[in-house]
């Protein structure tokens, strides 16, 4: 499974929690504690916002470890609200286009989780996408088309109403298609001015989402950077959860 974190706050080197804490998320990319999956080492994203309502984004299917670029980068790039993710495969090609975070106009979008048994449902969902949506899928995985039906279901109203009516969708045509498995997912999304999360799954326990307050603003991750743990907050499962300034709300997220 993916590594992510997300922060909004006064402007910060992104070296600051990709790199320098005892747990970061380039370190989890190697030695990931709280996933299936120990080391994701398929690709990786960061991405920024700045003095533009559009984000800068920086994809790269080499391991975050190894990429000297990613250091320079983030030890010399100051934002007050990124998003950065380390990933594992389920199953999709290694390639630019498969890494997140995605990213369409003042969107962002990143995922750590998997339909199951997607290529049994692919046709079936990506049929569901209008065609001037459509068009914008760029690479082959789960996660950009959840995306892109989120913006499809006017995301920009409601992120919380779109993630029912897409995870709506997802599950039935699982339904249909037999697939026993549960959709499992930790989201984060933006629209440049804020952030909002969700902790899910079908049945059972999904993957883990923290959050915690810093003297600079408020960090979601996947998975605490910091080995104490000290300040980090365990999002309960099926919860939605608003992170707009420094304020964070979490409301129960359920489909039925």
């Amino acid at each position: 499974m993916c590594r992510w974190l997300a922060y909004q706050g006064k402007p910060c080197y992104l070296d600051e929690m990709l790199h320098q804490p005892n747990h970061s998320l380039v370190s989890q990319s190697m030695d990931a504690t709280k996933a299936v999956t120990a080391v994701n080492a398929d690709g990786f994203g960061i991405a920024w916002y700045g003095e533009k309502p559009t984000p800068a984004l920086y994809r790269e299917v080499l391991p975050a470890w190894s990429d000297a670029n990613l250091k320079s980068l983030a030890e010399h790039t100051r934002s007050h609200r990124f998003m950065a993710h380390v990933r594992a495969s389920t199953g999709t090609n290694t390639s630019r286009e498969n890494c997140h975070p995605f990213n369409v106009d003042s969107w962002l979008f990143m995922h750590n989780g998997q339909i199951p048994e997607f290529e049994q449902t692919r046709y079936s969902l990506e049929r569901h996408l209008e065609e001037s949506f459509y068009l914008k899928r760029k690479g082959s995985t789960d996660s950009e088309l959840i995306f892109l039906l989120l913006l499809q279901y006017n995301m920009e109203a409601s992120p919380k109403e779109a993630l029912k009516k897409v995870i709506a969708r997802v599950e039935a045509e699982m339904r249909a298609k037999e697939v026993e498995d549960p959709f499992k997912a930790s989201i984060c999304v933006s629209n440049g001015k804020q952030f909002w999360g969700l902790r899910y799954a079908t049945h059972g326990v999904p993957p883990t989402l923290f959050y915690k307050h810093l003297d600079s603003g408020v960090v979601l991750a996947s998975e605490p950077y910091d080995t104490d743990r000290e300040g980090w907050k365990s999002v309960p499962a099926q919860s939605f959860i608003a992170l707009e300034g420094e304020q964070v709300e979490i409301t129960q997220f359920e489909m039925r």
